[in-house]
C-alpha cells in the first residue's frame, strides 16, 4: 500500500449511509455522504450534536463501517475490509485525537508516546514528537502533573509520533477553556504543517473553521455546505 500522492484524493466516499436501531426507532446517522479529502490538507468539519460528524470520522478511521455506500482510503476499500484489515489500517495509517486524553496515568509523557512508537513502522522519536507540540520541558512529567491542555498535547504527540498519513480529531478542545484550546489547536496546526499529515478536526465551534484549508458543514447526516478559506488563520489569533 503506497503513500498518498499529493493532489489526489486520500479519501473518497460515495453514497455513504449509516443506520442503527435505538429501541424501536431506526436512526439515520449518515444519509448519502459524498466526500473527497486530499493529501496534506487541514479540514474542519462543523456540525451540531447529532449531525453525523463523529459517525463519519469513525468510518474514515476504520472504527466503524457504513450501512451502505463506499469509502476508500487510496486503494483500500474500508467499506468491505474485514476486522484484520481495518486493524492494520488503523495501526499503520491513522492517528486519533479524542476529546478525552486517554493517557496512561502511571507513565510519563515520554513513556505514553513510547507506547505507540514501539509498535509503529517508521516512528519519529518521542522527544521530537513532544517538542513539536511544545512540551520539550515536560516530557518526564506524569499526566497528573500536567494541565488539561498539556495532556491533550501529549495525546497529539502520541498520535503523530507514528507518522500517520491521516490525523482524525474528534472535538479535541471540547473539554478545554478557550485559552488552553488555542494552544491545542496551535499544536495541531504545527503538526499538519511540519509533517504534511492530512488532518480532520470535527467540532461544533464555528470559530475554529478559520484555521482550516477547507470547511465542511454537516446537518442531519448530510453535507450541507463546503467552502475553502483563502488563507489559514493562525489558531493563536482566533476569537472564541
Amino acid at each position: 500500500m503506497d503513500r498518498p500522492t499529493s493532489g489526489l484524493p486520500v479519501f473518497h466516499t460515495s453514497g455513504l449511509t449509516k443506520s442503527y436501531q435505538q429501541g424501536e426507532i431506526e436512526v439515520h446517522a449518515l444519509r448519502g455522504v459524498n466526500l473527497d479529502l486530499f493529501s496534506g490538507e487541514l479540514v474542519v468539519m462543523l456540525g451540531a450534536s447529532g449531525s453525523g460528524k463523529s459517525t463519519l470520522l469513525n468510518i474514515l478511521g476504520g472504527l466503524d463501517v457504513p450501512t451502505s455506500g463506499e469509502v476508500k482510503y487510496q486503494d483500500i476499500d474500508l467499506s468491505r475490509a474485514n476486522d484484520r484489515e481495518l486493524t492494520r489500517y488503523r495501526r499503520d495509517y491513522v492517528g486519533f485525537v479524542f476529546q478525552f486524553y486517554n493517557l496512561i496515568p502511571s507513565l510519563t509523557a515520554r513513556e505514553n508516546v513510547i507506547a505507540v512508537t514501539e509498535i509503529a513502522r517508521n516512528p519519529m522519536s518521542p522527544e521530537a514528537a513532544l517538542e513539536l507540540v511544545g512540551l520539550k520541558q515536560r516530557m518526564d512529567h506524569f499526566p497528573a502533573q500536567l494541565s488539561g491542555g498539556e495532556q491533550q498535547r501529549v495525546a497529539i504527540a502520541r498520535a503523530i509520533a507514528k507518522r500517520p498519513e491521516v490525523l482524525l480529531c474528534d472535538e479535541p478542545t471540547g473539554a478545554l477553556d478557550s485559552a488552553t484550546g488555542t494552544l491545542v489547536l496551535a499544536a495541531l496546526d504545527t503538526a499538519n504543517r511540519e509533517t504534511g499529515t492530512t488532518t480532520v478536526i470535527i467540532t461544533h465551534n464555528a470559530s475554529i473553521a478559520q484555521m482550516a484549508d477547507r470547511v465542511i458543514t454537516l446537518s442531519d447526516g448530510t453535507i450541507s455546505g463546503e467552502y475553502r478559506n483563502s488563507t489559514r488563520q493562525d489558531p493563536r489569533t482566533l476569537s472564541w
